[in-house]
């Protein structure tokens, strides 16, 4: 069984910064974040492979955020700059047993999931 605790969310202003942070226990392939406004799908945001360390992002996010892993705290962490009103959103963090590539940014592939943590961007 995985835990997953996230802290990090809040209100910024377009072109601000949060840090997303999100507190693991068990064994997991990849974790992840995925994103969710009102009526819209959840959305992968990015991906970490926890052995090889590989990471991936979505194209919306690419260059302005980035996703790591302290494996001595096992937490991982999200830092989101430049952000702007299109990322508000509830994002959660998620953990996969199995990871397929191919799936990585597939909601239906992760076991486990936070309680997810708000980002409200104002313009």
């Amino acid at each position: 069984q995985v835990q997953l605790v996230e802290s990090g969310g809040g209100s910024v202003h377009s072109g601000g910064s949060l840090r997303l942070s999100c507190a693991a226990s068990g064994y997991t392939t990849c974790m992840a974040w995925f994103r969710q406004a009102p009526g819209k799908e959840r959305e992968g945001v990015a991906v970490k492979y926890t052995g090889a360390g590989n990471t991936y992002y979505a194209d919306s996010v690419k260059g302005r955020f980035t996703i790591s892993l302290d494996n001595a705290k096992n937490t991982l962490y999200l830092q989101m700059n430049s952000l702007n009103p299109e990322d508000t959103a509830m994002y959660y963090c998620a953990a996969a047993v199995y990871c397929s590539f191919s799936r990585r940014f597939d909601p239906a592939q992760y076991n486990y999931w936070g309680q997810g943590t708000q980002v409200t961007v104002s313009s």
